[in-house]
């Protein structure tokens, strides 16, 4: 099966390594445990009997509710979209050419989308903060805002510039790809603290959980939550999961930048533990970084 990218288009997203992840989960799944779910492309490119999405992170949670509510119908969706694209007049390269773009190309080569949808993004930004119930425009904001990624500021508000991107064939093919997999599937949804979620399943055999937590080492926003204090309780749960007899498997960077994850380092001594080759890129200065990525398992791999 091709590999597939969530509509989420969310930062630290697994769809491309994941060639290499699945290889090393168990051959047959139960139930999958996605218990930092993200964009959820480690979901979308697994197969298992049953699925369930967790993240601490209420917004994206509510995303996933809302796509999963929507994209069933995925005409209806699109149209809806469509319809509120053409309302606050942002480009939609995926069925127009808008009819400046030639010259904006020509006159800012790399920022051209973000200087054409600039003051529609900044009055559709406006709307969503002023009513934060609506989700639809949470999902705009996503597709139309910086590296499609989802920020608030300490009063709550969406804060995110432009990017420079609209919607195009790769948002409607994503889409596609989640709504066939909710129509199948029909995962649940939870948002809860990691280790509360892990600790009160009821788990069965053949279940599998998988952990994309925060990178302690790492600068991305979606880490600053999270320090020495959540790493070393994500251990101590993980190894109780070992205890209770239950699979798992840990996605996280040993080395980043020329700092050291001593704890990650030292835990993972008697799991398996594989090298992933990442080539992880910055979204910000776009070179590849002397990392290290790793996969840390229970499970005896077949490779």
């Amino acid at each position: 099966m091709d590999k597939v990218r969530s509509p989420l288009f969310y930062v630290g997203d697994k769809y491309k390594l994941m060639p290499q992840l699945s290889t090393m989960f168990p051959t047959e799944i139960n139930t999958f445990y996605d218990v930092f779910v993200g964009g959820g492309s480690v979901s979308l490119n697994t197969q298992a009997k049953h699925y369930q999405f967790n993240d601490f992170d209420s917004n994206i949670m509510a995303l996933h509710e809302y796509l999963l509510g929507h994209t069933q119908d995925l005409d209806a969706f699109l149209a809806d979209m469509y319809e509120r694209i053409d309302k606050y007049g942002l480009t939609h390269s995926e069925v127009r050419v808008h009819p400046q773009l030639a010259k904006f190309k020509e006159q800012y080569k790399k920022t051209y989308f973000a200087k054409l949808n600039k003051n529609s993004y900044m009055k559709l930004r406006d709307e969503y903060n002023q009513d934060k119930s609506q989700i639809a425009l949470l999902y705009l904001l996503l597709v139309y805002g910086f590296n499609h990624m989802t920020r608030f500021n300490a009063s709550g508000l969406f804060n995110l510039p432009v990017g420079n991107v609209d919607w195009n064939k790769n948002v409607t093919r994503a889409l596609k790809h989640y709504g066939d997999f909710a129509t199948i599937n029909q995962p649940q949804l939870f948002n809860e603290d990691f280790e509360e979620f892990i600790k009160s399943r009821e788990y069965q055999p053949g279940d599998f959980v998988y952990l994309d937590p925060p990178y302690l080492i790492t600068a991305s926003a979606y880490n600053q939550s999270w320090g020495e204090e959540e790493e070393l309780r994500l251990y101590a749960t993980i190894d109780w999961l070992t205890n209770q007899g239950v699979q798992w498997g840990l996605s996280n960077v040993v080395d980043h930048k020329g700092r050291h994850n001593d704890i990650l380092n030292s835990w993972m001594v008697p799991y398996d533990v594989h090298e992933i080759s990442s080539n992880y890129i910055s979204r910000f200065d776009n070179t590849i970084k002397d990392s290290k990525e790793v996969y840390v398992t229970n499970v005896s791999t077949k490779i």
